[in-house]
């Protein structure tokens, strides 16, 4: 059986935790024992490529991981995540004013499945001067761009990051059939 590729393009402002996710994913399922050390994937290194095995078949995984407007809109990803950093107001501001503008401006949004992905989950407290971002409100968000899923993680403790990757590669797969990736009705929560 031939391998597919598929494209997943992650965006999202600088240092909201893009490249320290997929780091940590490449190396396998998190230990949830504690904070293991992480080895950084360098951009050069891109595309970070996973192979994934289903019932399906056998797929190429090939994340693009960049902030740099100039170089991700030569892609056509079959997937796109925006990604925000839980504990800086400002990442989760520019989801909308930066980030689902250029998608839909670069893109073809009608068929492209869309995620919001929350990062450093590990970093939300209780004494954060802008205020708390709690899910709910981010969610709120997501369903606002008409994003197909939100989820969030912690790539440092690995709290929720098998479920993140989990979804990833579940909408991923069904980015290859006849319907595509996009969801049927709205934001789901995951």
């Amino acid at each position: 059986m031939e391998e597919q590729t598929i494209t997943i393009l992650l965006l999202g402002d600088e240092k909201c935790g893009k490249t320290t996710f997929l780091s940590r994913i490449s190396q396998g399922r998190p230990n949830l024992q504690g904070n293991v050390p992480i080895t950084m994937l360098r951009d050069m290194d891109q595309p970070f490529v996973f192979d994934i095995r289903s019932r399906k078949g056998q797929y190429r995984f090939e994340f693009f991981d960049t902030s740099s407007p100039e170089s991700w809109k030569l892609l056509r990803p079959d997937l796109v995540i925006i990604c925000y950093d839980i504990s800086q107001r400002l990442s989760l501001i520019n989801l909308q004013r930066v980030w689902v503008k250029e998608v839909r401006a670069t893109f073809n949004h009608d068929r492209l499945p869309m995620l919001v992905l929350g990062l450093k989950r590990d970093l939300r407290s209780e004494d954060d001067p802008n205020g708390i971002i709690y899910p709910q409100e981010a969610y709120v968000r997501a369903q606002e761009m008409r994003a197909d899923k939100y989820m969030e993680c912690s790539a440092v403790t690995g709290e929720l990051l098998p479920e993140v990757f989990d979804d990833i590669c579940s909408t991923a797969l069904k980015s290859t059939s006849e319907e595509g990736g996009q969801s049927e009705g709205g934001c789901a929560i995951m």
